[in-house]
């Protein structure tokens, strides 16, 4: 049974994530969480409406978001009325990070799905803040889904790695599941200018081939030094449906997440894009 944990502002783009997610993992069972993380609209509402009494906006507020979640989720089942999937709505008095952090811990989720931007809806950014927030401080597999993206068929997954990280066999096995299931090929992009491969990341390759031996995928090296670019071009030249990375300390994608945006790295993300994580978790 794979439990997935959707976060939602009850914004199209997360109404899409949603869509995304449901129709991703439709083969198999699934536990499937909405979250809503509502303290930000009563501390909004307190300071518009300092008369009121703060525990009332409170419990009006947990009232009307109870009910929102309640609408969404009919709304999810008449898209995707899948007997294998259940659904439970979670309405929250907290910090969106902290809320998603508490059930990810609480219920063990596998992965975190959120749309890219939330309401919003800003087109110069790739990731709204709430996003950038969840993949870089929750210890969880985020999936990430921009508002247009509506083809769920990922036959064509992009994996950069310099083989120096250790995987999770969990997360393989996620990945490994959804490549199976959509008959995907996995391209592992490796860029480096030297030819050899270190004992360390001979080892780690050699898991990535044992993790995924029942998948299709295939090792590309290219001896461009920027990994941005690197990725940039290969998703220009070649048909990509979902981006995987791993997050770790010190890590590419770590600097790029701890840049102000992800525009300042130049990465052009604009496709599905799993973050997997290898942080204690």
């Amino acid at each position: 049974m794979r439990k997935i944990l959707i976060p939602t502002d009850f914004s199209e783009n997360s109404l899409n994530a949603i869509k995304y997610a449901t129709e991703l993992f439709k083969h198999g069972p699934c536990e499937i969480y909405l979250l809503h993380a509502f303290s930000d609209a009563v501390y909004e509402a307190k300071i518009q409406y300092d008369e009121l009494d703060f525990e009332d906006l409170r419990i009006r507020t947990l009232k009307a978001t109870e009910e929102s979640l309640e609408v969404l989720q009919i709304q999810v089942l008449e898209h995707s009325p899948n007997p294998k999937h259940c659904l439970h709505c979670i309405a929250e008095f907290g910090m969106l990070v902290d809320a998603v952090n508490d059930v990810v811990e609480k219920e063990n989720i596998d992965v975190v799905v959120m749309g890219t931007k939330g309401e919003t809806g800003d087109k110069k950014i790739t990731f709204g803040s709430n996003t950038l927030q969840v993949i870089k401080y929750v210890k969880c597999p985020v999936l990430a889904v921009p508002d247009v993206y509506e083809d769920v068929h990922p036959r064509h997954i992009l994996f950069p790695t310099d083989f120096l990280l250790p995987y999770k066999r969990r997360e393989l096995k996620m990945l490994a599941t959804i490549s199976k299931n959509f008959a995907s090929k996995i391209e592992f992009l490796y860029v480096s200018k030297f030819p050899g491969l270190s004992l360390r990341q001979k080892d780690n390759k050699s898991f990535l081939e044992a993790s995924l031996a029942e998948n299709q995928f295939h090792f590309t090296q290219t001896s461009d030094m920027d990994i941005t670019s690197a990725i940039n071009k290969y998703i220009d030249e070649n048909p990509v449906d979902m981006l995987v990375m791993v997050n770790t300390r010190h890590s590419y994608l770590e600097n790029i997440l701890y840049q102000s945006t992800i525009e300042k790295i130049g990465l052009q993300i604009d496709i599905p894009f799993l973050v997997m994580q290898n942080l204690p978790r």
